[in-house]
């Protein structure tokens, strides 16, 4: 048994990091091209729609995933059929809060294609509530071969459609269109995921007793999380212009790299492992997480600080003369990403144990943070302090994620500490070496605070 869950664990890391990477790949390059096509307004309007979408989201989420994977009747027919369902039910609510919102998010932003954009793009959330629930089995089990090479066809797919809209229209409808495909494809594709898995209606009193017990905090953590992760897009675009966050989203996609990653990995390796070995003892749970997570410390220690290194570089070649901004922002944003990295590779292990309320109390300390600082620090020392206080803004989330980690007896605090030390020690070699090679530091390109 052991056996067989460390073989899924090695295979699931392996195609979740080959995954990431390929889904990157295809996304820089559908950006680079897509930056050819279109203004960069256009980013910025689509980064705040997304954005909000996102929002309503991630405001309603039930933890219907989680769920699945964690409960032990995860693979009963009449419980996933129920969490079927549950998630059509919320699919239309989410579409009708976002009428209900068109309104005022369009009065807000002073834009008028919000009031035809934001409620079209909703509609996804009704085409995405009939997808299967054979996508989350198939992650419950850790069959992320099947996962990862679906999610990367339909990356493809949507891709191709944005990008060939593009260039013959260059109108900002065509993300609408494009996303309502992507939708359509996934949906359709993921009820051929499981032969003879098809789902049916049905409402279960005890399966939806226990869907709801567990999706009550998980609604709290992802609206939370939402706020944390997401704000600081809806702020800089209200504060600044929608030029400006296209620019900075730009940055922002370039330098989240590793917290993808690592996200990516949480849920869909860590938090399942987890799951399937919380009837151990806390000390003994807590050895193999440290003893698992240690050489992934390692690894994106050094992969951040090379990030770090390299991103302005990569920023400069890659992009017009209109994101030149962008160069100085990423190697700000992406050196804070690091605390999140010490967040997310230990959060599952509580959710895992039915206490998702901690990660409810991080997200909210990072929230806090960005509605509260961001603002503030504009106002002081201008854009690069705004981008400032986004980098340092997952601190506070790393902190409070340890009082949880401490109650539950699962701190890591020590191997923390070492961990930082490699990537601090990372990030000054590959800095020293950019010096001696004459190319100064990463930062040397940030304008004076205003």
């Amino acid at each position: 048994m052991v056996t067989k869950l460390k073989s899924k664990t090695v295979r699931g890391a392996a195609w979740t990091i080959a995954g990431y990477g390929t889904s990157q790949l295809i996304r820089f390059g559908g950006n680079i091209i897509l930056t050819r096509l279109l203004a960069p307004q256009y980013f910025g309007f689509m980064a705040v729609v997304n954005t909000l979408l996102i929002g309503i989201e991630l405001l309603s989420d039930l933890g219907i995933g989680q769920s699945i994977i964690q409960h032990k009747r995860g693979d009963d027919p009449e419980f996933l059929n129920t969490a079927w369902t549950l998630q059509i039910v919320r699919g239309v609510g989410i579409w009708l809060l976002c009428l209900a919102m068109t309104i005022p998010v369009t009065n807000y932003y002073g834009d008028r294609r919000l009031l035809w954009m934001f409620p079209l793009m909703g509609l996804g959330s009704v085409i995405l509530g009939f997808m299967s629930t054979a996508y989350v089995q198939l992650n419950r089990h850790m069959d992320l071969r099947k996962v990862v090479s679906f999610d990367i066809t339909i990356q493809t797919l949507s891709l191709g459609i944005l990008i060939i809209l593009a260039f013959f229209f260059k109108n900002i409808w065509i993300f609408a269109v494009a996303g309502l495909a992507g939708n359509i494809l996934r949906t359709l594709g993921s009820h051929w995921m499981i032969a003879g898995k098809l789902p049916r209606f049905a409402w279960e009193k005890d399966a939806l007793r226990d869907l709801i017990s567990f999706g009550k905090w998980m609604f709290v953590a992802t609206a939370l999380m939402f706020l944390a992760e997401q704000s600081d897009k809806l702020i800089v675009g209200k504060l600044l212009s929608l030029e400006v966050l296209g620019v900075y989203s730009i940055a922002a996609t370039l330098a989240n790299m590793p917290r993808e990653v690592i996200k990516s990995l949480s849920y869909r390796v860590i938090f399942p492992t987890i799951s399937a070995q919380t009837d151990l003892s806390r000390s003994e749970l807590r050895t193999k997480i440290a003893q698992k997570r240690q050489k992934a410390l390692l690894a994106v220690a050094i992969g951040l600080a090379l990030l770090v290194n390299i991103g302005d570089g990569v920023i400069a070649f890659l992009y017009d003369q209109r994101y030149t901004a962008a160069i100085w922002m990423m190697p700000i944003l992406c050196s804070g990403i690091w605390f999140s990295v010490l967040f997310y590779t230990l959060s599952p292990a509580l959710v895992a144990l039915g206490q998702p309320v901690y990660v409810a109390q991080s997200n909210l300390m990072r929230f806090l943070m960005i509605s509260v600082g961001l603002p503030l620090a504009y106002t002081q020392w201008g854009v690069v302090g705004a981008i400032a206080t986004i980098a340092l803004s997952d601190f506070p989330l790393y902190l409070a994620i340890n009082y949880g980690l401490w109650r539950e007896k699962l701190s890591c605090f020590r191997q923390d500490m070492q961990s930082t030390l490699v990537y601090i020690a990372a990030l000054l070699i590959f800095m020293l070496i950019r010096v001696v090679c004459g190319l100064g530091t990463p930062f040397d390109s940030i304008p004076p605070l205003s």
